[in-house]
């Protein structure tokens, strides 16, 4: 396995409760349970740490952390109101072509796994490919800024937002697709104020969407 399929893995036994939070996340355990060397699975593990995932204590080695509360997901949505229009304005200042034709192709795959089947309530392999979309738009338009702090602080972001999309349904990723169209089009037109309304709009209609799932809690 690739040192990307073991983190994929990995983030799969975490997302999917195979490794509850709280649990010691065990690198020969696990090492042995993919049929990989240990060296992989501990950098998954380091990579999950930066990402907040996972916690790594003194002696007890990792445990998986606790999934984000309903304030949790309001903090974290507060940031990237705070973050991304701006980056979005920034982006259709000047970002390229070809960064444009790789956003389409990113909706394109959101699309297709959409019409493949569930992208949640299932389990990570089941929406894994609507997540890398998603990822992608978003990381790509950060890039484009040319902020390195800033794109920096938007992708250490992204990996909170694995936990929402355990309860994220049909009409929500093809709504999401059509919000990801309306901000792609304000930046191929480099229409700096349209491209912070459209992506200001979709994060506010995303974080309506995770407190109506708090709410069915």
């Amino acid at each position: 396995m690739l040192a990307d399929e073991v983190y994929d893995a990995v983030i799969g036994l975490l997302l999917d409760g195979d490794i509850p939070a709280g649990a010691r996340a065990n690198i020969e355990s696990i090492a042995r349970d993919l049929g990989v060397s240990p060296t992989p699975v501990r950098e998954a593990l380091a990579r999950l740490e930066s990402e907040g995932l996972v916690v790594k204590q003194a002696l007890k080695g990792y445990t998986v952390a606790a999934p984000l509360d309903a304030r949790g997901f309001e903090d974290l949505f507060h940031m990237r109101l705070l973050l991304e229009p701006d980056a979005a304005r920034l982006a259709a200042a000047r970002i390229p072509a070809e960064k444009i034709a790789e956003l389409r192709t990113a909706i394109n795959d959101m699309i297709a796994a959409v019409d493949a089947g569930p992208v949640s309530n299932e389990r990570f392999a089941d929406y894994k490919a609507f997540l890398v979309g998603d990822s992608t738009l978003h990381r790509v338009i950060a890039e484009a800024t040319g902020n390195g702090l800033l794109s920096d602080a938007i992708v250490r972001l992204r990996p909170h937002m694995h936990q929402y999309r355990l309860h994220f349904d049909r009409d929500g990723a093809h709504q999401t697709n059509l919000e990801h169209t309306a901000i792609v089009d304000a930046l191929e037109k480099g229409d700096s104020a349209s491209a912070d309304a459209a992506m200001r709009s979709h994060l506010e209609s995303a974080q309506r969407r995770v407190e109506e799932h708090f709410r069915g809690l």
